[in-house]
């Protein structure tokens, strides 16, 4: 049997394991969290930039079809 002071160091180097253990399991998630979210975001704004810009594009198409339109119906002077 091991002696009571063993024992305790035991139980001491346990709870110091598990509490440093989650406090860096912690520290890394939110690590990992933040950078997931600053790279969603990012996609997000990219993702946006390319949304507006294709609808500008099919709004000049629009407008080019439209123009194309008018000038069939109005006669040559």
């Amino acid at each position: 049997m091991a002696p009571p002071g063993s024992r305790r160091w035991a139980y001491v180097r346990i709870m110091a394991g598990t509490i440093l253990g989650g406090g860096l399991g912690f520290y890394v998630m939110h690590r990992i969290e933040t950078s997931y979210k600053a790279r969603m975001e990012e996609n997000l704004r990219r993702y946006e930039a390319h949304m507006l810009a294709k609808a500008k594009e099919e709004q000049q198409l629009q407008d080019g079809a439209q123009r194309e339109d008018q000038a069939q119906l109005l006669p040559d002077s």
